[in-house]
Order: structure tokens, then C-alpha cells, then sequence
């Protein structure tokens, strides 16, 4: 399936399963927050009882006091939603220590931890507000160390001075974004210090805190602007297709175009396509006065008669089920072919010869258009799901994709679904491509109740075999486009 026809299906039902906290989650920008929690040091008991022995004393027992309130201010940048890079200031607190010694004496000591770090941030999403991240960067930090004896133990040194050095530093944590500006933080992080006598060890830091994004909102700006663009008082039409455009001037003749699109050499309505001439039908019935032209066109596959009748007869059959089924008055109606003469792509290309298989319907004007909202009945979800020839089984690599239609499915509960499988020509017979189109879909469907918890009663698979091309099997690449399964949603009857 073309990147084209792929995008324009996808879209039917992109806003229904892609929630503003994801865009949000996606969107790159700065951001600063703190934590604060505990702070925890590894003392090396062993290397100060050897100090000790080395000075001609018996350590009886130490004891340490490595816990202390540690903190840290931050900003970042997230460049994506997977990474981000992230600087700031930590204070990692006091740590102290006694060591009891014979001769009757007492060793004290001392140890405080700050300084800057430089992180490279990685993201792992979960859900569109929480997720995973993991962290690893450098330290500037400063120690300062302080020590005193008592009775038989004397100090040399007893303010050894401050020592800055580069270290390490690692960490993993999890976060949840409340909303676009606020999100909270859990998180394990490990300093490697070296001490104002060049001893190192470590420090961990367990904390929380909170992180204020900026920018987000400007991100979701290009989304919302379509709505800001559209001129008053356009109405509410949940069917993308379709635009009407109220103008003042009640002699212009027509306003509104709705296109459809036709698989090769058929005039059979597909679908998806007939929720988009539900459309019509509700503004044809909400102005009994306006009519419509229904204009039928074709690619230049064939001869030039052939295609002109074929255009006629998709034409007609739009006029068709707007009378039949929609009961529209047939006088409202005129039904047009204009064949291979009015393309709208280059016939030289897979995807402008699908362009130009269409019906373009021109619907009368009206100025009144308030209160025209559209309930939607169903709409498609086309997967493109590489199949080989005469394979059937699904890809663990297509899971992203189908959990999009199971968390669709899980939000609109009253919602079900058909499961469209389709093949190209490799099978040998249309009885052989039947069977494979059907177990293409009957495993999609198995996915969705098995791997994503969707109640079987509300999917249905349905096999069409090479019955709906949507390219030429005349190469491998429109072959492939052919094997393909489409999700059609249907709403519940409102």
C-alpha cells in the first residue's frame, strides 16, 4: 500500500486513539524540576580499622551515621520522546563515622558531597503519561572531608582540605506527567565521589521531586489550527472528506465536493466509502431544496469508450444507494461519467491512476449549514501487513499497530469491528487467494483476543481474495499492495 493511501486511512481514526497526553509526551522542549529524598554513603569500615592498626590501635567497633537528606536542581531539554539531555546541581548531604579503639579513644570523621552533572537521559514510554528512563553522565563534584581523635588517638591532618575531581555517575527512575506542564519523579541515582584523601566510593541518592515543562503547548499549535482557519459559521463534520462551505452569494451553483475512490475496472462501492455518502445523504436531507451532480471518473487503463461507460456506471451507482438506500429523490439527482478526460494525478504512477479512479460529487449550495453534525457509522483503518506469498501468519513486528485498534476498540466499548483480509494474484485460483485472504484476517482477529484482550463477540473476519485490488498485479510492488487487511469500526446505532 502507498505511503499516500496509508496516511489518508490512517487518519480516519487517528484522533480517536492517539490521546493529547502522547502528542504532549512527544513534543520536544525545556524543562527544570528538583527531588529530594535520602542519601546514603558506603563507608569502608575496613580501610579505617587498617588506619587504625597502622597507628598501633585496636578498633573495637565503628560506628556510621551514612544516611542524610541529599537533593538536586535540574534542567533539560527533551529532544524527542526518547531522549533527552539533563544538567544540574546535587548535595548529596553529611556523612560521619566513629571508630571506638583501644587504648580507650574515639576516631571521628567527616564527609560533605556537591556539585554539578551532566546526564544523557534516555526515555522508555509506557503509557501516554508514564514511563520508564534510565541515566548516565559525569560529575564535577567537591568533598569535603574533616576528622578528630579523642584520648589515645591523635589527627595529623585534621582538615585535610576540599577535593574536586571527575566521576561517574548512574541512575533509573520512573515519571508520570499529570498534565502538559506538571509531571512527578521517582528515582535511584549512584555517585561515584573520591574523598579529600583520594579514597572513593559511593554515594546513592533515592529521591522524588517535580518537573515543570515549557513549550509544550506551542507544540500542539499546528493541530488546533485547522479549526482556527475555517471561516464562520462552518459546520461540525466528523467525516474528514467532506467540506461544506456556506458563501453568501446564493447564484453560485455549487460549494461542496466529495471524492470517492473505486478499485480497478469495478463500479462496486466500497465500504468505507459509503459512511462518506452517509454524509451526503444527511446534508442532502437536512435541505430538501439543494441536488447534486455525481461525477464519475476514471484512470486510462483501457480504451477510451470502456472508461466512459465505466465512469457512467460508478456515477449511477452512487445515484443508486443515495435513492435506495438513503432515499434521496431521484430528481435531486444527476449522475455523470467524464471517463479518462479529467484526471486529477499522472496515469504514469500507481498512486495517481488510484487517484483518478473517483467520483467527485457537487452538491448545490445553501447558505444555512448551522447545526449540520454528521454521527459517525464506521470508519477504516487500513494495515499494511507485509504477508509473503500465501503466508498468513502476523509479525510480532506489527504489535504497535494493531494495539492502536485494541486501544480504540478498549476506549469505545460499544464499538465492533471487521477484520478485511485481501491478496494479490500469487495464489493461483480466486477459490486458494479466498482461503488465504480469510485466515489473514481470521489471525488478525485471533491477535486482538488472544495478545490484546479484545472480547471475540465484537470482531468479525471476513476474506475478499484478489475481489477489491487496489493496485495492478501487474508488479511486485502492486502485489504487495493487495495483500493487505483493512479494520473496518463500526459505531453502535444512535
Amino acid at each position: 500500500m502507498s505511503k499516500a493511501r496509508f496516511s489518508r486511512t490512517l487518519g480516519l481514526v487517528a484522533l480517536a486513539l492517539i490521546s493529547t497526553s502522547l502528542a504532549l509526551a512527544q513534543a520536544p522542549g525545556w524543562y527544570v524540576g528538583g527531588n529530594i529524598g535520602r542519601s546514603k554513603a558506603t563507608v569502608d569500615n575496613q580501610r579505617i580499622a587498617d588506619t587504625l592498626t597502622y597507628g598501633g590501635l585496636i578498633t573495637t567497633s565503628i560506628h556510621d551515621d551514612d544516611h542524610d537528606t541529599g537533593y538536586k536542581v535540574f534542567g533539560g531539554y527533551q529532544f524527542n520522546r526518547f531522549f533527552a539531555l539533563e544538567g544540574g546541581y546535587f548535595n548529596l548531604g553529611k556523612m560521619d563515622f566513629t571508630a571506638y579503639t583501644l587504648p580507650g579513644g574515639t576516631l571521628n570523621g567527616s564527609l560533605k558531597t556537591q556539585g554539578l552533572n551532566l546526564d544523557l537521559v534516555g526515555i522508555l514510554p509506557i503509557t501516554p503519561k508514564f514511563s520508564a528512563f534510565a541515566r548516565a553522565g559525569v560529575t564535577r563534584a567537591k568533598t569535603s572531608d574533616a576528622f578528630s581523635g579523642t584520648a589515645s588517638v591523635g589527627v595529623v591532618n585534621p582538615a585535610p582540605g576540599d577535593k574536586q575531581a571527575w566521576n561517574a555517575k548512574a541512575g533509573v527512575g520512573l515519571q508520570y506527567q499529570i498534565n502538559e506542564t506538571f509531571g512527578l519523579r521517582a528515582e535511584l541515582e549512584r555517585y561515584r565521589i573520591t574523598d579529600a584523601i583520594n579514597i572513593r566510593g559511593d554515594i546513592d541518592l533515592l529521591s522524588a521531586g517535580l518537573v515543570i515543562r515549557f513549550g509544550r503547548r506551542a507544540a500542539m499549535a499546528p493541530a488546533s489550527a485547522p479549526v482556527a482557519a475555517m471561516p464562520p459559521p462552518a459546520p461540525v463534520v466528523e467525516e474528514p472528506v467532506m467540506v461544506v462551505v456556506p458563501v453568501p452569494d446564493k447564484t453560485q451553483e455549487y460549494c461542496s465536493i466529495l471524492d470517492l475512490q473505486f478499485t480497478i475496472d469495478s463500479d462496486e462501492i466500497q465500504r468505507e466509502d459509503k459512511e462518506k455518502l452517509t454524509v451526503v445523504g444527511t446534508f442532502l436531507t437536512k435541505y430538501p431544496d439543494s441536488t447534486a451532480v455525481i461525477e464519475g471518473h476514471s484512470d486510462n487503463v483501457g480504451g477510451a469508450q470502456h472508461n466512459l461507460d465505466l465512469s457512467q456506471r460508478r456515477a449511477q451507482s452512487v445515484v443508486d444507494y443515495l435513492v435506495g438506500v438513503l432515499h434521496i429523490a431521484p430528481s435531486r439527482l444527476k449522475a455523470v461519467g467524464y471517463g479518462e478526460a479529467r484526471p486529477i494525478a499522472d496515469n504514469a504512477t500507481e498512486e495517481g491512476k488510484r487517484q483518478n479512479r473517483r467520483i467527485d460529487a457537487v452538491i448545490a449550495c445553501v447558505t444555512d449549514v448551522e447545526g449540520l453534525v454528521v454521527k459517525p457509522a464506521r470508519a477504516t483503518m487500513a494495515l499494511y501487513i507485509d504477508y509473503g506469498k500465501n503466508d498468513a501468519v502476523v509479525d510480532s513486528k506489527y504489535d504497535a499497530d494493531l494495539r492502536k485498534v485494541a486501544t480504540f476498540l478498549k476506549a469505545n466499548p460499544g464499538t465492533t469491528a471487521t477484520v478485511e483480509g485481501h491478496t494479490g494474484n500469487l495464489q493461483g485460483n480466486p477459490q486458494k487467494a479466498m482461503e488465504v485472504s480469510q485466515l489473514r484476517a481470521q489471525n488478525v482477529v485471533n491477535y486482538l483476543v488472544d495478545k490484546c484482550g479484545i472480547d471475540r463477540s465484537r470482531l468479525a473476519a471476513r476474506g475478499f481474495g484478489q475481489g477489491r485490488r487496489f493496485a495492478y498485479n501487474t508488479s511486485a510492488e502492486g502485489q504487495q499492495e493487495n495483500r493487505r487487511i483493512n479494520v473496518i469500526i463500526n459505531y453502535p446505532n444512535q
